[in-house]
């Protein structure tokens, strides 16, 4: 029951906002409210875009009543969601002067990191910014899972120190760690010990092209030699 009671209110809070939202989405009477509901979504580790988006638009109107800890918090929940484009998003919702502040300066390298596939250089980054990522919950793991997306998209096969680097995880957290994905995620723990073990990604279209859905479905690339001459 402990645990119901929380979730209830956390829902309620959201349907609000909603409501408030659908009524007039850049009201600045809104701005409590959703500074408040983004403390809400990091204690809860929830996520709504929308509402971020919509906060960050009303500081543009009031840029006076700026919260720079709220923009912080939005962004590192914006990075949390790679790979969608959401930190963009925001980002282009913050004003210059603002972005130049060391804390952002910091967000935006580590989010070029991230979109560059360089985990090595953004985990010692992050390791010097603790202050700024470990504010916000479950930012490890979610920056893990999306390293697990992209090494999901190149390897068949990964080695265990590529995926060690990727996640920031080693020797007997990773033993725990590679467990917990074979039991749950589909696995597979090629035979070998230490850094050369191969680990066997689940199958996709991304590292198993043939996967990719036929193009049956799309225009014959016959019809589409027959369209050219007519546009002409």
């Amino acid at each position: 029951m402990g645990r119901e009671v929380p979730q209830q209110q956390q829902q309620q809070v959201a349907l609000a906002v909603e409501q408030l939202l659908a009524v007039n989405p850049y009201n600045p009477d809104m701005l409590s409210d959703l500074e408040n509901y983004v403390n809400e979504q990091v204690s809860s580790q929830t996520y709504n875009l929308d509402a971020n988006l919509c906060l960050l638009r009303i500081y543009q109107f009031e840029p006076d009543r700026m919260s720079t800890q709220i923009v912080a918090r939005i962004l590192v929940k914006a990075l949390m969601a790679m790979p969608s484009p959401d930190f963009g998003l925001c980002l282009f919702l913050i004003p210059e002067r603002v972005q130049m502040e060391e804390q952002f300066k910091t967000l935006i390298v580590l989010s070029h990191y991230l979109e560059t596939g360089r985990f090595s250089q953004f985990w010692d980054e992050a390791s010097k910014n603790r202050h700024i990522v470990e504010a916000v919950p479950g930012f490890e793991q979610a920056i893990q899972a999306y390293a697990i997306h992209v090494l999901s998209l190149t390897y068949q096969r990964v080695p265990r120190s590529v995926l060690a680097e990727a996640i920031n995880i080693e020797g007997l957290s990773l033993d725990k760690f590679l467990d917990h994905h074979v039991a749950n995620s589909g696995w597979i723990l090629e035979k070998g010990h230490g850094r050369g073990q191969l680990i066997v990604l689940p199958r996709n279209e991304f590292n198993h092209p043939e996967l990719k859905k036929s193009t049956d479905d799309g225009i014959p690339l016959e019809h589409v030699a027959r369209i050219f001459p007519i546009l002409g």
